[in-house]
């Protein structure tokens, strides 16, 4: 019985989803799933009535913060790197690049600018952030500007990138991250 439900309400809810959220995204493979388009009516409250990003076209966590939108390239079948909690993407003066398949857990910080260190009321030009395919981004990681990561590399938890590591295939941890391990 409380499958039929879950089906029931995931049918009626994709419609209503289409009144809140541009139809491309909530057409996209990523609410194939009722449990996900149970997710997105649950957002409903916090973006749309209680306003925490409610100027963007598409579901998102309450507590992710998306400097700009239209610099974050991504997959629109990947909307799951904007409903980790605490995510913060600050692209204002850049580009995030997100590749296909790739995770990024709770209180990932995606930076493309630095303040000005001479004056710290400034931010420096920005750097574009590329992240790879079927990569994954451990928790409370920080990817700093210029940063390229290539297909399949795995950042360890609390990690801090300050450089890029394009070669792939590879685990990276630490403060600042190193290669750990080839895969």
């Amino acid at each position: 019985m409380k499958k039929i439900v879950k089906k029931i309400v995931a049918f009626f809810g994709k419609y209503i989803l289409y009144i809140f959220y541009n139809k491309k995204y909530i057409n996209s493979a990523y609410f194939n799933s009722s449990d996900k388009i149970i997710w997105a009516l649950r957002t409903l409250w916090f973006q749309k009535i209680l306003g925490f990003n409610k100027h963007f076209p598409l579901p998102v966590a309450p507590t992710v913060r998306i400097s700009h939108l239209n610099n974050l390239v991504f997959d629109i079948s990947d909307l799951n790197n904007l409903s980790s909690p605490g995510c913060y993407f600050q692209n204002f003066n850049a580009k995030i690049y997100l590749g296909k398949g790739t995770y990024i857990a709770p209180n990932v910080g995606l930076i493309t600018s630095n303040h000005d260190l001479n004056d710290l009321n400034k931010h420096s030009s920005g750097s574009d952030i590329k992240i790879g395919e079927k990569c994954w981004i451990g928790m409370n990681s920080v990817i700093l500007p210029g940063v390229e990561l290539g297909d399949n590399t795995i950042v360890g938890a609390g990690s801090v990138v300050t450089k890029s590591f394009k070669e792939g295939n590879q685990v990276i941890a630490g403060n600042p991250a190193k290669i750990l391990k080839k895969l």
